[in-house]
């Protein structure tokens, strides 16, 4: 199924990263021409090892931050998938002006190159963070929205108004999806990667932070590129807003069976304690995904099958332990 009727020329920033590359390649399989503009601060010039490989494909080393850079890099595009930001939520406190100026200030500065090459068209990257510890559980797009509790989260809201403003005041047309956390082939930071790594080091300790209690839910990276792909292609609103995740939920003390599962291994597990992880961390994380599968759109692998999937990647890929920055 195509994304869009007729060519079109994309273009997607943080094209290096776990999200971004894995969307070059589907846009590339798919037949569109893609330009992919990374800074490679975090992204991975392996990950565009099957880019590199189509004709169609042109890779630019720029930052989101440089605004004239972004703009030229730009020019003949049709349509922007934007996935570069700070996704380093743990550490939100430690950098406060990092998520204000990667994920903030670097969407205002993709609007305006945008608005600078007349392309209408964008697709964003949110968060089921932006809900905080919400009352409805599992929780809707419409639900009611309470204090932040991060500034990833607080960052990528600013996101979503600027992105809707910029819709309403310049004629622009949105997806945004906040997602559950993504697990799959190029993942190279969270809970499953900082659990790979230390047991890597040692197989018979594992420190967990909080009480291991905490209810998350993931989602299956090709699952969220399959409802990207269908949310662009059926719906036609001004603003698009959807849930991404799967219905249901686990603690961190399955994943981490899970994850020991699949290394054969048995540590002694230390928790830090309370019930959450860090400053900021939601400790029920369940999202409403009604709206997304009313167009026809369902997760083919379950919470624990995508963290077997994440495993299996980072057991035939342990260089990326060695590049996270």
């Amino acid at each position: 199924m195509k994304i869009f009727s007729g060519a079109k020329k994309i273009f997607i920033t943080g094209c290096a990263g776990f999200i971004g590359s894995n969307i070059a390649d589907r846009l590339l399989h798919l037949g569109y021409s893609v330009i992919g503009y990374d800074n490679m601060s975090t992204g991975l010039r392996e990950f565009l090892g099957e880019a590199f490989s189509h004709s169609n494909f042109t890779f630019i080393e720029g930052d989101v931050l440089a605004d004239i850079a972004l703009k030229d890099a730009m020019t003949g595009c049709d349509f922007v998938f934007h996935f570069a930001a700070n996704a380093d939520v743990r550490f939100g406190t430690e950098h406060p002006r990092r998520d204000l100026e990667q994920n903030t200030i670097a969407t205002y500065n993709v609007l305006e190159a945008m608005r600078a090459n007349g392309i209408k068209q964008i697709a964003f990257p949110s968060t089921g963070s932006v809900y905080g510890e919400a009352v409805v559980i599992p929780t809707p797009e419409d639900a009611p929205f309470p204090i932040q509790t991060s500034l990833y989260a607080a960052s990528k809201l600013a996101c979503e108004g600027l992105i809707a403003a910029y819709c309403e005041g310049f004629g622009f047309q949105s997806w945004i999806f906040r997602f559950v956390s993504i697990l799959g082939e190029r993942y190279s930071h969270g809970h499953v990667f900082d659990f790979y790594k230390q047991l890597k080091a040692d197989p018979t300790q594992l420190r967990v932070l909080g009480n291991g209690k905490q209810r998350k839910s993931y989602l299956y990276i090709h699952d969220c590129l399959d409802a990207i792909q269908l949310a662009i292609s059926k719906t036609t609103d001004k603003v698009n807003i959807f849930n991404l995740g799967v219905d249901g939920y686990c603690e961190v003390n399955d994943s981490i069976g899970w994850i020991c599962q699949s290394l054969g291994l048995k540590p002694n597990l230390e928790y830090t304690g309370g019930d959450r992880g860090w400053i900021g961390d939601n400790p029920f994380i369940f999202l409403d995904t009604k709206k997304i599968r009313s167009l026809g759109w369902a997760p083919k692998c379950s919470i624990s099958e995508g963290v077997f999937k994440t495993v299996e990647f980072l057991k035939s890929n342990e260089w990326v332990l060695e590049y996270r920055r």
